[in-house]
């Protein structure tokens, strides 16, 4: 996974890294030496000593870098406008070994999105993932949560994992296809 293109950076402070894709939490020491092999969505995915780690962008001032900005909600956006800000969000959640958003992997069946009498919104996410057994998947639906739970008036937002139907390569686009360069 280490490539020339990687950048190599000494982490600022102790830092909690997830062990791709085991998905095990481990701590990484200030000073220590990375290479930063993946930067989208705002998360980072590194290699130090042999391994790949991901690190979530609220973290990312450890690798001397800044965290991604939350989103901007229009003053009376419309549920249209809202509902494309969701579809922003997802795209911004990349499998920590694949430079494909979740979204062009097929991951992400739909969303529902209910107006609470406050004004708010509680979001549910229905999605999947390539296997059933993979070990980044709390770490994908924690990413998912997440995204969607800073879009402003979102009171809550919750993940649903469902392996009804199966994911399948049919379920990718044609665009994360060609980015892996399986057409």
């Amino acid at each position: 996974m280490f490539s020339q293109d990687s950048e190599p950076v000494v982490l600022k402070r102790d830092v909690k890294a997830i062990v791709v894709p085991a998905g095990m939490e481990i701590d990484l020491r200030k000073g220590a030496l990375v290479y930063i092999t993946q930067a989208m969505g705002g998360s980072f995915t590194i290699y130090h000593e042999g391994s790949l780690f991901r690190i979530p962008g609220t973290d990312a001032d450890a690798l001397g870098k800044e965290p991604m900005e939350p989103p901007v909600l229009p003053e009376n956006a419309s549920d249209d406008e809202f509902e494309q800000i969701i579809w922003d969000q997802l795209k911004s959640v990349y499998d920590p070994e694949i430079p494909v958003n979740i979204v062009d992997l097929g991951l992400i069946y739909d969303f529902d999105v209910a107006k609470t009498e406050k004004g708010e919104r509680n979001v549910m996410v229905h999605m999947t993932l390539t296997a059933p057994g993979c070990g980044m998947g709390e770490i994908l639906v924690e990413d998912v949560r997440d995204k969607v739970a800073i879009i402003p008036t979102v009171a809550h937002a919750d993940v649903e994992l469902t392996f009804d139907p199966p994911w399948s390569r049919e379920m990718m686009t044609e665009a994360a296809l060609l980015e892996l360069g399986m057409m």
